[in-house]
């Protein structure tokens, strides 16, 4: 009885929460008609992860709140803010540390304005860092970058098994938004390899950009966050974009695999003035360190830009200097994410411009490094090539899986239940008998 009892309790809450999810999903499928809303509508937020938990960063290290390995958290930074976290590592798998930041959007910055992330030990020696700002193109949009302390048996610092510093740091110059960024900080663990690989990349790799897609775009418009990119594949893809609004897309890269991407922002009848930088397109790696970044003049014509060729996905690439190069390190998703100038609507006004999204990934998926151990988000799944098909994002797949495994539980406590009454059923006329016997 005690057992049944618990299954049933444990079905009814995954029922009801079944039940929350599937409001979220159907709050999710209104997202395309808002991003496509009439003049002068607000733009869609950033979609934050739904399961981010609230930390705080504190200014001394000594204060540092920790970070657990797969958890997502939100945080604030101020202007020129520094703020440090705390993470407990040991020296059986490397760790990243990723933060998106969201400015107020409309704000004022500066092409110096950006952020840094590192990891530095205990004795304050830095493991692993990187920095990402606005650049040229001087208008408020979500960055990403990544901090990494990478286990190298080799290696002379950050290698032994303890207490880790995270340091966030803004800048802000004169002039600019001062308002608070908001934050969304991951951290995420790699295992080690079973046994050593190759210690360089080739010199000569292929980089020659492959014959453009043809045909006739099929519409798949862009999330509002990392947590709904939406999925695509090899293909051409049509999404409506507003000024100052940035979608966010992703594509699973297995080993081997080559990632070509290039962004065409359509004709307007509305003029030909141009604007400079009208279209960034940025590319992030699954740790959601930033890999690479374009931008685009557009003059009313039709316009692309492509991101630079990227080299086919290996393990061994962490190995190089070159920042590009060193983050196509791992299998996973890549998030691609696309940018209009908000003085766009100053000259062709605020309604949607079509842009297409033309992905290219070469090359069959080769097998994996040899990880001792699970490699969690650093891996492409039968699911993932399934939700990149049906254009998922993140949190519906998630959201889907969790539906799936709903649903077989509540099958198994189905027929559980349905197998213990039919068992008692039979004693009982075993029983009657027997009397009347």
């Amino acid at each position: 009885m005690k057992k049944r009892a618990g299954t049933g309790r444990r079905a009814g809450a995954l029922i009801a929460a079944a039940g929350a999810v599937a409001a979220a999903v159907a709050g999710w499928a209104g997202f395309p008609a808002q991003a496509r809303a009439a003049d002068g509508e607000a733009l869609p937020p950033y979609t934050f992860d739904s399961t981010a938990q609230p930390v705080r960063g504190a200014l001394s290290s000594s204060d540092a709140r920790p970070l657990k390995s797969g958890q997502t958290y939100r945080d604030t930074l101020g202007k020129n803010g520094k703020v440090y976290y705390r993470i407990a590592l040991d020296n059986k798998r490397n760790t990243y540390v990723s933060v998106v930041a969201v400015p107020r959007p409309g704000g004022a910055v500066d092409h110096g304005d950006g952020l840094e992330i590192s990891i530095q030990d205990d004795s304050g020696t830095e493991c692993g860092d990187q920095r990402v700002s606005f650049s040229s193109a001087r208008y408020a949009r979500p960055l990403a970058a990544y901090a990494r302390r990478v286990v190298n048996p080799d290696g002379s610092g950050c290698q032994e098994p303890g207490n880790y510093y995270v340091l966030v740091e803004r800048t802000t110059k004169e002039g600019s938004d001062p308002a608070d960024w908001d934050l969304e900080i991951r951290h995420l663990s790699e295992p080690l390899l079973k046994k050593a690989g190759p210690t360089g990349i080739p010199e000569v790799w292929p980089s020659a950009t492959p014959a453009p897609l043809t045909g006739d775009p099929k519409p798949r418009q862009g999330g509002s966050g990392v947590h709904d990119a939406a999925s695509l594949t090899r293909g051409e893809w049509r999404s409506d974009i507003r000024p100052g609004q940035t979608l966010f897309y992703r594509v699973p890269l297995d080993w081997g695999q080559q990632l070509f991407a290039t962004a065409e922002l359509g004709s307007s009848a509305r003029g030909d003035a141009y604007v400079s930088n009208a279209l960034v397109l940025s590319l992030d790696n699954p740790a959601l360190g930033h890999v690479d970044g374009q931008t685009l003049g557009y003059s009313g014509k039709q316009a692309t830009l492509a991101l630079g060729p990227q080299r086919p996905v290996a393990h061994e690439n962490r190995t190089s200097y070159n920042e590009a190069a060193s983050g196509m390190r791992f299998a996973g998703w890549y998030y691609l994410s696309a940018t209009l100038s908000p003085e766009m609507a100053e000259e062709y006004g605020d309604g949607p411009v079509p842009l297409t999204l033309r992905v290219n990934v070469l090359n069959a998926a080769k097998g994996g490094p040899g990880y001792d151990g699970d490699p969690g988000p650093f891996a492409v799944t039968p699911d993932d090539r399934e939700a990149a098909e049906k254009g998922s994002s993140g949190a519906q797949a998630a959201e889907e899986a969790e539906r799936g495994d709903t649903m077989r539980l509540v099958a198994t406590a189905g027929i559980g239940t349905g197998t213990v009454l039919l068992l008692g059923l039979g004693a009982w006329t075993l029983v009657a008998r027997r009397r009347a016997a």
